[in-house]
C-alpha cells in the first residue's frame, strides 16, 4: 500500500548572508514526509539538520533565505512564503516544533499552564475557562502529575524532563499534522529520555501525527524512526527505511557515524573516528563533500559530485561506490554487532588507593531548608583506574566530584587523597599540593572557558595563579606542550574560544587540566554536549592520556554506553546514595538493584531489531520497605556492593547464584 506524502521538499537551497559573504547551508535537499510516520534526520553539528527543517515552519534567522527549490505542503509551496502573516496560518496549527532546550523555549515569568492556554487560545479558538480546562487536560496527557496545581507553577519549579513535557504539550495542544523535534532528549537522562520518547510515540498514535526527529543519537533513531535521512555538508547523502540504514548502509559517512559509537567499541582499543572536519560552506565544493575525510576515496570523488543511486525503492545514497563502474567495495556490517555483549578483556587489577571517600555527606541550606544532596557515601578510587559515577540529574554525581576537589564543602565524613585528609580545614601547603594534583574537566566547554580570554591565558591560568612556572619561556613551553598533548596546534593559543568547534573547545578544557600535571582528574560529563564522532575522539584522547601519563579518572556521566566503554568500575547513585558498585562488566552482566536494572533497560541500542524487542523497566522507590529492617551497604560478592535491607540482600545473593 502506498503511503500518503504529507510534505515534499525538492532541491531546496538555503543561504545565509554573513559579513558580506554567502554561506550555502543547504545544497539541493530533497525529502518526502509520509503521513503518520517518523523520520529521523542525523548528522554532525553544522550539517544543516535544523536549518533544513526550520524552513518548513518559517523560523530561519533574518539573514537566511530559501534561494531555490520547493517545499510543497497542502497544495502550497512554503518556499514562496515571505510574510509572517502567511507563516502564522501554518506555524503551530499545521506544523509545530519542539526545541532542544526547554528552558529557552519557555517564558520564565509566566506560569506553564498559561503558556499552554495561550497556545490553545491562539490555535484552537477556545477562550477563558474552556481554554484553561483544555490546558490542564494537556498537562495530564503529557504525564505531569497534579496538573491542576502545576498549572500555576513557573518553569524553574519543574525538572528538566518535566519542562520538556510542557514544551511538548504546547506544541501538541495545537493538534499539528507535523511535529518537528529538534534534539528533544539531548539534555535529558537516559530514563527520562526513554519516557519522553514513549510520550511522543503515544501522542503520535493518538493524533496521527507525522514526526521529524533531529538527533545525533543513533540509539534514539533505532528506537523511534521509520525512515532515516543522513545529512552531511548541507545535503542528504543517504535516505532509507531504518533497517536499511542500520543494516545495509552504503555511504561511507554513514558507516563512519555508526562505527564511532561506544557500543561497538572494545576495551583497551581506540574507537574509530572520522578524520578531519566538515567542509567550509562559504567555499564552492568540488566533487563529493565527504571525499577529504573518506578513508577509501575514489579518484572521481575529488572531481565530480555523485548523483543519487537507488538501492531499493525506499533506499538511495549519494556515493560513487554504487556506480556500476566503481571497484568492488567490501561493506562493513556494523549495526549487526551492536548486541551490548561483554566488551573485551578481563578487568585490570588495581591495588593502590588514591582517593578514599568515607561516610561523605554534603548538604545545602539550614534548618527546614536543609537539603541533603549526598548521603553517607563510601567508595575508593585506585591509582590508574577510571571510576565512573552514573545516575540521573540531581542524583548527586557532580556534587561528589566537587566535594573531592573542595569546590563543595563536606558536611560530614572524610575525603582522603593518598591517605591524607583533604576535606575540612587543611594547611595552605596541602591545598596547593591538591590543586596541582587534582583537576576537573567540565561538562559544557563553552560556559567553562572565559570567552574574553585567549587560549594561551585560559590554559595557563592555573600556572599563573599558583606560580608554577620559572619564567615566561617556561610558561609558554608548558602551554604549547599541553595543547600538543590534546591534539591542538600551539599556534591556536592566540585564538579565542568562539573560534573553535565544540570538540576543540573540550580539548582546550582538558589541556587546562593537563598543564598542571595532575595525577587525578574529575571528568564531569565531558562528552555529553558533543556529536557522536567528536565523542569518539575525546574518549580516545582520555584513554591515551591515561596510559601515557598514568592518570586516574573519576568519570561522571549518564550515558551508560560510554561508561561501559571507558570504565574499570562503576558506582550507581540514586538520590544522593550509592545503591550499587561493581566492576564494569560485572555490573552490566549481573545488575542487582532495581534502579540499576531500570537504568540499563533505558539505554538506547543502535540496532532497530534489538531496540524493538527491548523491555523498559521503571524504578519505583516506594517498592522498598525500610520501616522494620534498616538497609545497609554490603559486599555480597568480591568487589560487588549493593544497598538494601537484609531481605533484599538475600534476594540479590540468590540472583547471583542463578
Amino acid at each position: 500500500m502506498n503511503k500518503e506524502i504529507i510534505l515534499s521538499a525538492k532541491d531546496v537551497e538555503i543561504s545565509f548572508n554573513l559579513r558580506g559573504r554567502t554561506l550555502k547551508a543547504i545544497r539541493k535537499c530533497s525529502l518526502d514526509l509520509y503521513k503518520g510516520e517518523t523520520l529521523a534526520i542525523v548528522g554532525e553539528s553544522g550539517s544543516g539538520k535544523s536549518v533544513f527543517t526550520k524552513s518548513f515552519i518559517g523560523m530561519l534567522e533574518a539573514n537566511g533565505h530559501v534561494t531555490g527549490g520547493s517545499i510543497m505542503y497542502d497544495g502550497v509551496d512554503l518556499a514562496q512564503y515571505s510574510k509572517e502573516k502567511e507563516w502564522m496560518t501554518i506555524r503551530g496549527k499545521k506544523i509545530a516544533m519542539v526545541m532542544q532546550d526547554p528552558m529557552t523555549s519557555l517564558d520564565p515569568l509566566m506560569p506553564v499552564g498559561k503558556q499552554i492556554k495561550e497556545s490553545i487560545e491562539h490555535n484552537q479558538g477556545l477562550r477563558g475557562s474552556e481554554a484553561k480546562k483544555a490546558a490542564i487536560e494537556m498537562l495530564k496527557k503529557v504525564g505531569i502529575p497534579d496538573a491542576e496545581k502545576r498549572y500555576s507553577q513557573y518553569p524553574h519549579e519543574f525538572s528538566g524532563g518535566m519542562r520538556q513535557r510542557v514544551v511538548i504539550a504546547i506544541a501538541v495542544a495545537c493538534y499539528p499534522e507535523i511535529l518537528i523535534c529538534d534534539e528533544p532528549t539531548t539534555a535529558l537522562d537516559v530514563t527520562i529520555q526513554a519516557q519522553i520518547l514513549k510520550l511522543i510515540r503515544d501522542l503520535q498514535k493518538e493524533y496521527n501525527m507525522t514526526v521529524v526527529y533531529i538527533t545525533h543519537d543513533l540509539g534514539v533513531v533505532a528506537n523511534v524512526a521509520d525512515r532515516v535521512a543522513v545529512m552531511y555538508a548541507g545535503q542528504i547523502i543517504e535516505y532509507g527505511l531504518v533497517d536499511e540504514i542500520f543494516f545495509d548502509a552504503w555511504h561511507p559517512y554513514t558507516w563512519e557515524l555508526l562505527a564511532s559509537l561506544p557500543q561497538y567499541g572494545e576495551k583497551g582499543k581506540p574507537l574509530p573516528t572520522i578524520d578531519g572536519t566538515p567542509p567550509n560552506l562559504f567555499n564552492e565544493i568540488t566533487g563529493d563533500a565527504f571525499a577529504p575525510r573518506n578513508k577509501r576515496p575514489l579518484e572521481i570523488d575529488f572531481v565530480e559530485e555523485p548523483p543519487y543511486f537507488e538501492i531499493s525503492p525506499t533506499h538511495k545514497a549519494k556515493t560513487w561506490y554504487l556506480d556500476p563502474r566503481a571497484p568492488k567495495i567490501e561493506k562493513p556490517q556494523i549495526a549487526k554487532e551492536a548486541t551490548m555483549k561483554p566488551m573485551g578483556k578481563e578487568p585490570a587489577v588495581f591495588d593502590e588507593k588514591l582517593v578514599e571517600i568515607k561516610n561523605l555527606q554534603v548538604s545545602f541550606g539550614k534548618g527546614r531548608r536543609k537539603f541533603v544532596a549526598v548521603n553517607n557515601v563510601n567508595f575508593d578510587i585506585y591509582k590508574g583506574e577510571t571510576f565512573s559515577l552514573v545516575g540521573e540529574s540531581g542524583s548527586g554525581k557532580t556534587t561528589i566530584g566537587r566535594a573531592i576537589l573542595r569546590i563543595n564543602s563536606a558536611s560530614s565524613g572524610e575525603v582522603l587523597y593518598k591517605g591524607q585528609r583533604i576535606s575540612g580545614k587543611i594547611s595552605k601547603e596541602t591545598d596547593r599540593h591538591l590543586i596541582k594534583n587534582c583537576q576537573m574537566v567540565f561538562q559544557d566547554p563553552m560556559s567553562s572557558l572565559n570567552e574574553r580570554a585567549k587560549v594561551d591565558y585560559i590554559v595557563s591560568e592555573g600556572l599563573i595563579n599558583h606560580k608554577l612556572y620559572h619564567d615566561e619561556a617556561d610558561r609558554k613551553a608548558k602551554v604549547d606542550n599541553a595543547l600538543r598533548e590534546v591534539g591542538l596546534l600551539p599556534e591556536f593559543s592566540s585564538r579565542f574560544p568562539h573560534e573553535f568547534s565544540g570538540g576543540q573547545r573540550q580539548r582546550i578544557g582538558i589541556a587546562r587540566a593537563l598543564v598542571m600535571e595532575p595525577e587525578f582528574i574529575v571528568a564531569d560529563e565531558p562528552i555529553s554536549a558533543l556529536d557522536v564522532s567528536i565523542r569518539a575522539q575525546v574518549l580516545n584522547l582520555l584513554n591515551d592520556l591515561k596510559k601515557k601519563k598514568g592518570l586516574t579518572y573519576l568519570f561522571i556521566a549518564h550515558d551508560l554506553s560510554v561508561v561501559r566503554y571507558i570504565s574499570d568500575r562503576v558506582a550507581v547513585i540514586h538520590k544522593g546514595r550509592i545503591v550499587e558498585l561493581a566492576e564494569t562488566e560485572e555490573l552490566f552482566e549481573h545488575p542487582l538493584h532495581p534502579y540499576t536494572k531500570a537504568l540499563l533497560s533505558a539505554v538506547p541500542i543502535p540496532n532497530p531489531t534489538l531496540e524493538r524487542q527491548k523491555e523498559l523497566l521503571v524504578y519505583d522507590s516506594a517498592m522498598h520497605d525500610y520501616s522494620s529492617d534498616l538497609p545497609v551497604w554490603e559486599e555480597i560478592k568480591p568487589g560487588h556492593f549493593v544497598y538494601g535491607n537484609q531481605r533484599e540482600l538475600d534476594h540479590y545473593r540468590k540472583e547471583l547464584q542463578k
